[in-house]
């Protein structure tokens, strides 16, 4: 792990892979850290630059007090990759993840060559909705939303089946403030107008059973943004690179072949 103390954060990040390769940015959504996507990378190819970092308020990053505006958040990453002196880069980003992403686009096309917005949307939720949730954190804490988001996050097979506990336990581990600063962020957001304007190549991915960002909700967005792409992962939910992590993986690899950045020799 690694750390870039910045003027109002210190963000934690993962850079590995091959320096030298394409590089491909992580984007986690809320409730979780860089750790979301360990499973996933496994399956990509060799030869690219994996970066992956926790949003300020979560994971090993700071927690600045709330609330927490989605400028400072796509400002965090911007930051760090400048830092990095990373260009064209592919940005992945899940949820909260791809809202960052969005935002980043529209403000450097030098750092974001094409984007895969993963269980997101252009605006997610309504006003009355993130403030009733806050309310909820404030006087019952992650503990008492916890069973919820498990059931908004994964499909009824995993839940079932998988190991729920481990992402429950996640969950439970974030800071209080830094989630409800991120849910402030959430809840000023509706990039309808900047997303609307982006051209670049664009991957969406939608969970069947998504109970945070519905399916429908993805590929409104997608719709906003000509020539993107969208797919339906069956049988998943919130966070399918947890719950199919070789078919997500084989989703986003052909999409970098399609655009030409994967490394010559894959």
């Amino acid at each position: 792990m690694t750390e870039l103390t910045l003027s109002d954060v210190t963000l934690n990040y993962l850079d590995t892979g091959d320096p030298n390769g394409p590089p491909v940015v992580f984007a986690n959504s809320l409730g979780t850290d860089l750790s979301l996507w360990d499973t996933m990378l496994a399956h990509l190819p060799a030869g690219l630059r994996l970066i992956r970092y926790d949003k300020r308020g979560h994971g090993q990053s700071s927690v600045p007090a709330p609330p927490y505006r989605m400028g400072a958040l796509v400002r965090d990453v911007e930051r760090l990759l400048d830092y990095l002196e990373v260009r064209s880069a592919v940005f992945v980003g899940l949820s909260i993840g791809g809202l960052i992403g969005q935002g980043l686009a529209a403000k450097r096309l030098d750092q974001v060559r094409a984007l895969v917005l993963s269980n997101t949307a252009a605006k997610i939720g309504i006003r009355s909705m993130w403030d009733a949730r806050i309310e909820a954190l404030r006087s019952g804490g992650l503990e008492g939303v916890a069973d919820d988001i498990m059931k908004r996050w994964f499909s009824r097979d995993f839940l079932a089946n998988g190991d729920v506990a481990h992402w429950r336990a996640m969950l439970l581990s974030q800071s209080l403030d830094g989630y409800i600063g991120c849910c402030e962020a959430i809840a000023g957001t509706d990039f309808y107008a900047p997303t609307s304007a982006l051209r670049l190549p664009v991957l969406g991915i939608a969970g069947s059973e998504d109970g945070a960002t519905p399916s429908d909700m993805v590929r409104e967005t997608l719709n906003l943004i000509p020539g993107s792409q969208f797919e339906l992962m069956r049988r998943a939910g919130h966070l399918p690179c947890v719950e199919q992590p070789e078919a997500y993986a084989t989703l986003l690899t052909g999409f970098l072949k399609e655009i030409g950045h994967l490394p010559s020799d894959s």
